[in-house]
């Protein structure tokens, strides 16, 4: 047999019952990809007429946005964040012990606590503060208009609102953490000090964190609300300009800006913190 013969023969063996590989072809996203065009498109639109648009006096905002008054209401409100954060924690914390306490009587009174607080505005909360001499003229000898200025009142009314929130955050963390890892450290005769601090709060950091983060992002804007007991935060900051001057676009749009960054800043640092206390548990 010639050896053109035997290359027109059919192949026999296995390869001959082998089934062709078929052709894998790309998924077309035809709709996801005029969606995309669709929506840059219109984005495109919006930043052009709000850079080209001269009502928004794009000259005014640069003039006026690291001018001392506006740099001193910033400063006042990264402080307060601080602040208030801190005590609402702290605070929040010891109501979330509370809490799981098996105490009925701080379980109850960290209850109603947190339902108080949560059920009313902060606004009602901060005019309540500001007016607090109408009920108690007098505390511990001192006029208690003397005792709470403006600024102590919106340390007192935010650090209470946040307390409540805080202290569900606190708690809501403690109880993702499985029971079974605490009976387990108990078995190893771990101290409850060494067992909150190597076992439990590790683990209840990465349910806390994200809500704390969000927290803080949050009361960072909420303390623009504290403009109307006159504190001279950012927001009241440029108030003062624009009653002067008359531009309130320009002006509302630098303490937009400037909450911008800070939100913007403060996002970056959650998202580190969430990637350290995540050790160990991402693939």
């Amino acid at each position: 047999m010639s050896s053109e013969t035997l290359a027109k023969a059919p192949p026999t063996g296995p390869a001959a019952t082998a089934p062709a590989v078929p052709r894998i072809v790309p998924r077309r996203r035809t709709g996801q990809w005029a969606a995309a065009v669709v929506v840059l498109v219109l984005l495109g639109l919006a930043v052009n007429s709000v850079l080209r648009n001269e009502a928004f006096q794009w000259d005014v905002v640069a003039e006026y946005f690291t001018t001392d008054s506006v740099l001193r209401g910033l400063g006042l409100t990264l402080w307060l964040t601080a602040l208030v954060m801190t005590l609402g924690f702290a605070l929040g914390t010891l109501l979330a012990v509370f809490r799981l306490s098996a105490n009925p009587v701080l379980r109850a009174v960290s209850w109603g606590y947190v339902w108080l607080f949560r059920s009313v505005p902060i606004l009602v909360q901060l005019l309540f503060w500001f007016n607090i001499g109408a009920l108690y003229p007098r505390v511990l000898g001192v006029k208690t208009v003397d005792l709470f200025g403006p600024v102590t009142v919106a340390i007192v009314g935010l650090t209470l609102h946040e307390a409540a929130y805080a202290a569900e955050v606190v708690r809501g963390g403690i109880l993702s953490v499985d029971r079974g890892q605490i009976e387990a450290a108990q078995a190893l005769g771990l101290s409850r000090y060494r067992r909150w601090r190597r076992i439990v709060l590790p683990q209840a950091m990465r349910s806390i964190v994200p809500p704390a983060g969000n927290m803080l992002i949050g009361t960072l804007k909420g303390t623009s609300i504290v403009s109307v007991i006159a504190v001279q935060d950012l927001l009241y900051a440029t108030q003062l300009v624009y009653h002067r001057t008359y531009q309130v676009i320009p002006l509302l749009l630098v303490a937009t800006l400037w909450y911008v960054v800070v939100t913007s800043l403060l996002s970056a640092g959650q998202y580190y913190v969430e990637r350290h206390y995540a050790r160990g548990t991402r693939r």
